[in-house]
């Protein structure tokens, strides 16, 4: 029983000690080689101080057994217990790294490499590594002594001696001075290639930056000049002598740190940084370095050189390179696209995360190491042109500069500086488990205790460790608010007393190089609608720097800018407008998308600023549909006096709901990455052009509705129905589009034809006149010239003249547009009757003779050569152009006049759903509908981002570089993109035109 008590009482301290396998700690201290120290209360106490106490148990025992004899065990235990600094630092290793713990049961002496304590101010260099690696004379030999040498930096890193940014510098030197022995044993082993060449090593990222994780790449560039400087011209035998010599020392110095051997690898070297990346020449000559950058490099390249320094080699060669890139760093913030490109390139990363990897990335990921590094990189590039006290490459050092200069707030500086510091601690505990190169938050619980007990939590470890992980990763995913955008807002507003204000001067470049084309009235801008000590005033200065990153990400920030200030203007005293803005995350960042993507969604914003409640409503932007449209501006029509204010009603609900499916189509784009899926892209068209043809009928419901309600209200003599034509009747409305319609009419039985007549021209004029009345909405043409003989004929016409027309009469294009023939509004028995009346036209028995498609064919040509307008560019034309619009809907609607008849899918009036069911008839092959479809899809979103962006109708692409730049985000692609969005579109439509030939024009 004593015995059992006594197993009970061990086994009870073990578990409150942290370990996990009480058992097996148990057995190991069993052992006979711990006799005199298993029960010693010190070892237990310093075994549960680690984060893995079975762990570092584990490799104890490992490291005694691998002691040459008895007397060294006992040594190395007697040391442990006796040696209060040595056993914190041996077993807070062993605790945190598997891998340090295999390496020293592999050299069992090396743990008094750690005998020697290091006090917190004194902490070895460059030279001190030298000296520990001078030693080894082969790649074994400099792999143990750098494994050694990690094991001192791990020690200082785990007890406290060091803080982060002394271990990251501990190991950059560490990594400086293993690459000096490497390029020394390689030199050593080809004597003749030394001799041949001055070769430098020049450190990059993070290695150059002084601020290495424990595994990483070590980033490095190369650079050579023939020995003695002799024979430096281009193309000179001694240089390129010289220069093989170089590649040959360079490749060897490589391999030396890089492969993998019994004791495993130091870490990869790699010079992908280089000019041309892994395409380029491994070694290069100085003056070949700079010609490269001031020609073909690209920004991010110059972004990289900011950490350029001398690491290895020829010492006054890695100098002058460094002396001489250093002038086109600073330049880098001047190239035209370069807040562009660090942008994209910042998304070319984020996009390269595996989706399930996203939500663990603590350095590529949304909240994670590398937004901290861009934005600091960012600011340094920006600013750094003028300020050379903002040059640093180590990232927290960089930080700080920015902080003491007033180009990032103090508060902002040490909020973002502790979240970057704790992301890189546990980027550091990571790696140190098994020494490999890894960023990823562990899922498994056992793993996030462990780590979480590396940083000190001993209560509830896990929990804390993600509460923390979680806080510090928001910090960093608000950094452009924190850090980029919102001393923009200090340079226009008063500040407190010993407040840093960010300079006019560094306010306008960094505008600029946010992209805003007028700095000087930006700020204007923001000091308007941030001066004061008013609520509206402190609401806006809280939203303000998230709104600015928005701005920014689009292709017309002052556009952004502008039109939130008018906004708030009309807005600001409104109690629910800066609420909504402020509480409803969403809304705030929808207003954002919209007043920057155009001037169409914008302008009727303004009209009517109230409609911005919609950007706040989760189901605000969804279109909703012809019937409650049609009631809600029938009601308003209904309250109204007199025509003119029930048409002005009407065009308020119109104007409302343009601007919902504009706003929805806009903030759709935004969110659809790389122009979104293509399911998605052809159903947010449909989408558009339903919901557009939807609110036209019911306006011109509305406007019926008051033209008759004027004169006659229920004792209209006639019956009288509108139908939708061309796209208003295929429900394809584009932003810009007229409505096509005819207008039809049946007297009223007992009443005089005259009568009748007389009535319903003039109701139709009345409509027309209504809706054409000056006004400040958007307007909305009713284009009748699609009647029968045109403009030469009535305006309106009864059913049974329709009928006599068409029997007698019809032309083959009075056929052709009643394919698109739909009833919109007016008495709906009516319009039911006028397309049971023009069916049998549109659908002919039998199809149509070779005649009447040859007469088509010659419309068609015709219409080509005669319309496209002149000077145009036929192959970004979306209408009449090459592949575009009228080329698809033409051959479709040939397809459905030749086989409507056998065919009742092909009654249709829309474009694609005709396209749909003659391949589902086989009348289409596959391949030739998707190439239609596709190109019908992209002509319909060209068109409407033309209306969005320049606020009227177009045909083709605008010319103004802003405006294309903001059509091509509303297609996907990205800033710099706008020729790839051209080529795309010449190809697409330049296939569809080639099925066209085949299937509409015969031509093989």
């Amino acid at each position: 029983m004593a015995q059992g008590g006594r197993r009970d009482s061990r086994f009870g301290r073990f578990v409150r000690q942290g370990f996990t396998d009480p058992a097996a700690a148990g057995r190991l201290l069993d052992a006979p080689v711990f006799d005199r120290v298993r029960d010693d209360p010190v070892l237990l106490e310093a075994l549960g101080a680690t984060a893995d106490p079975d762990l570092a148990l584990l490799s104890l025992v490992r490291l005694v057994e691998a002691q040459p004899d008895e007397a060294g065990q006992q040594a190395l235990l007697g040391t442990v217990l006796a040696a209060k600094p040595l056993r914190d630092r041996l077993l807070g290793v062993l605790g945190a790294s598997e891998a340090l713990g295999d390496h020293l049961a592999r050299h069992p002496d090396d743990w008094r490499a750690l005998q020697e304590y290091e006090a917190s101010d004194l902490h070895p260099g460059i030279e001190e590594f030298e000296a520990a690696l001078a030693p080894a004379t082969g790649p074994e030999e400099l792999r143990v002594a750098y494994r050694r040498a990690l094991l001192t930096i791990a020690a200082r890193d785990i007890c406290g001696t060091t803080v982060l940014d002394q271990t990251a510098a501990e190991l950059a030197d560490l990594a400086t001075a293993t690459l000096r022995a490497a390029l020394a044993i390689a030199g050593r082993e080809a004597p003749e290639d030394a001799a041949l060449c001055r070769l430098a090593v020049i450190g990059m990222g993070k290695c150059g930056g002084h601020e290495l994780n424990y595994v990483s790449d070590v980033d490095v560039v190369f650079v050579a000049e023939p020995a003695g400087g002799a024979g430096s011209g281009d193309g000179s035998a001694a240089e390129s002598a010289g220069l093989r010599a170089a590649t040959r020392l360079a490749s060897r110095m490589m391999r030396l740190c890089s492969d993998t051997t019994a004791e495993g690898t130091i870490w990869p070297v790699d010079a992908n940084l280089r000019p041309e990346g892994r395409n380029g020449p491994l070694v290069r000559t100085l003056s070949s370095h700079l010609a490269y950058y001031q020609r073909w490099a690209k920004t991010w390249e110059f972004q990289a050189l900011l950490k350029a320094r001398p690491v290895a080699g020829d010492e006054a060669l890695g100098r002058e390179y460094c002396a001489a890139v250093a002038p086109l760093v600073w330049q880098a913030a001047e190239r035209e696209n370069f807040v562009t490109d660090v942008q994209q390139m910042r998304r070319r990363v984020v996009a390269g995360i595996p989706a399930a990897q996203l939500d663990r990335e603590l350095k590529l990921g949304p909240g994670g190491l590398r937004d901290v590094e861009f934005a600091v990189q960012l600011l340094q590039l920006v600013h750094g042109r003028s300020d050379a006290s903002l040059r640093s490459p180590t990232t927290l050092t960089a930080l700080d500069d920015l902080a003491a200069g007033g180009y990032v707030g103090r508060r902002d500086a040490a909020a973002l500086g502790e979240a970057y510091r704790f992301l890189r601690t546990l980027e550091h505990r990571i790696q140190l488990r098994k020494l490999r190169r890894t960023h990823l938050m562990p899922r498994e619980e056992d793993e996030l205790r462990r780590l979480g007990r590396s940083l000190g939590l001993r209560q509830e470890p896990v929990a804390e460790l993600t509460r923390l992980w979680k806080r510090h990763a928001a910090v960093v995913r608000r950094l452009h608010e924190k850090i980029f955008y919102r001393p923009l807002l200090d340079a226009v507003a008063q500040l407190a007393p010993g407040e840093i204000r960010l300079p006019a001067t560094a306010a306008r470049q960094r505008l600029e190089a946010l992209g805003y084309a007028d700095p000087a009235a930006a700020l204007r801008h923001l000091e308007a609608l941030t001066s004061g000590v008013s609520r509206k005033a402190a609401i806006q200065r809280t939203l303000l720097p998230v709104l600015l990153g928005w701005f920014a990400d689009s292709a017309d920030p002052d556009a952004g800018l502008l039109g939130f200030r008018k906004v708030s203007d009309a807005l600001g005293q409104t109690p629910w407008y800066l609420r909504l803005l402020r509480d409803e995350g969403a809304a705030a960042e929808n207003l954002a998308r919209v007043l920057s993507a155009g001037r169409l969604a914008p302008d009727l914003l303004l009209r009517a600023p109230e409609a911005v409640a919609l950007l706040g409503d989760p189901g605000g932007l969804r279109p909703r549909g012809r019937t409650a449209l049609t009631q809600e501006v029938l009601a308003a029509v209904g309250r109204a006096d007199g025509p003119e204010q029930a048409v002005a009603a009407a065009r308020g609900v119109r104007r409302r709901e343009l601007f919902r499916t504009a706003a929805a189509d806009l903030i759709g784009a935004y969110k659809a990455e790389d122009g979104g899926e293509p399911a998605e892209v052809a159903a947010a068209v449909d989408r558009v052009g339903q919901a557009l043809s939807d609110l036209n009928a019911a306006t011109v419901a509305g406007a019926l509705r008051a033209a008759v309600d004027a004169r006659w209200g229920e004792t209209l003599p006639t019956r009288f129905a509108v139908i939708g034509m061309g796209r208003f009747g295929g429900h394809e409305l584009n932003y810009g589009s007229d409505a096509d319609v005819l207008f039809v009419h049946e007297p009223r039985e007992g009443v005089d034809e005259r009568e009748a007549g007389d009535a319903a021209h003039a109701v139709a004029n009345e409509m027309r006149r209504l809706l054409q009345l000056p006004s400040t909405d958007p307007p909305l043409v009713v284009d009748a010239d699609l009647r029968p003989e045109g403009r030469s004929g009535p305006l309106v016409r009864t059913l049974a003249s329709y009928a006599a027309y068409y029997r007698r009469w019809a032309l083959g294009w009075e056929r052709h547009a009643l394919l698109r023939a739909e009833p919109v509004a007016g008495d709906a028995d009516l319009g039911r009757r006028f397309t049971e009346l023009i069916d049998p036209l549109r659908y002919p028995a039998g199809g149509l003779a070779e005649d009447a498609v040859r007469e088509i064919r010659r419309l068609k040509a015709r219409m080509e050569a005669e319309r496209l307008p002149r000077g145009a560019d036929r192959t970004t034309h979306t209408k009449l152009g090459r592949g575009g619009l009228s080329d698809v809907e033409w051959t479709v609607q040939l397809m459905q006049l030749c086989h409507g008849a056998a065919e009742p899918a092909l009654r249709t009036t829309r474009t694609r759903p005709a396209l749909a069911a003659a391949r589902k008839a086989g009348l289409i092959e596959d391949e030739d509908a998707a190439v239609l479809d596709e190109a019908w899809l992209l002509a319909t979103r060209v068109r409407n981002a033309a209306m969005l962006v320049r606020g009227r109708p177009g045909d083709t692409f605008p010319s103004e570089a802003r405006e294309l730049a903001a059509v091509g985000r509303y297609l996907g692609y990205g800033p710099g993109r706008v020729g790839e969005m051209l080529e795309d579109y010449r190809r697409t439509t330049r296939r569809a035109r080639a099925v066209v030939d085949r299937l509409f024009y015969g031509v093989d």
